[in-house]
């Protein structure tokens, strides 16, 4: 596995290395050893399938509050993606930075999310599929998000949301004031 940081502390584009032969390929996509020795947590504790119908879905930001913070592995099984990290740690360094890889089936790529960061995506293709590893189980009084198109945060979507839900339309902006 090759672990590569990106723009926001702590996110690394994660490559599962190919190994191919006549009957087709093997890759690794989850050791906990490689993890730690690249410095993210190793633990996996569930792990999620999201499924969206429709190109322009749009799903986030989403994280959850402390004593339950997520790290995350995301990779695209079917379709592509345009995935998103936004650094919602005030102590960051890149505190309201963002960055975003697009993940596409087959690739063999994936987007590690830090704890205390939201994530979201935006569907480029019909019928995409992906797949998460999660530090911590899903508890829903500690789950929360931002708005997707929040001006703090300034994020460039590939193009505006055809699909989403309610819930993520109607999150508020970042709390400004040290909320």
């Amino acid at each position: 596995m090759r672990f590569t940081p990106l723009a926001v502390a702590g996110a690394h584009r994660v490559e599962a290395l190919r190994n191919d032969d006549t009957r087709g390929s093997f890759s690794r996509t989850w050791c906990a050893e490689a993890y730690a020795r690249a410095g993210l947590t190793p633990r996996a504790a569930q792990v999620n399938v999201s499924a969206s119908h429709a190109r322009g879905t749009l799903r986030g930001l989403h994280y959850q509050l402390p004593r339950r913070q997520q790290a995350k592995t995301v990779s695209c099984l079917r379709g592509a993606i345009h995935d998103v990290v936004v650094d919602l740690r005030r102590d960051s360094p890149t505190y309201l930075g963002w960055c975003a890889l697009t993940l596409r089936a087959g690739d063999g790529v994936a987007m590690y999310v830090p704890e205390g960061c939201a994530h979201g995506f935006l569907t480029l293709e019909d019928d995409t599929l992906v797949h998460y590893v999660a530090s911590e189980p899903h508890d829903p009084g500690l789950y929360r998000g931002v708005r997707w198109d929040d001006p703090a945060f300034g994020i460039a979507w590939p193009c505006p949301p055809d699909v989403i839900h309610p819930r993520d339309a109607t999150y508020p902006d970042w709390p400004h004031d040290g909320g």
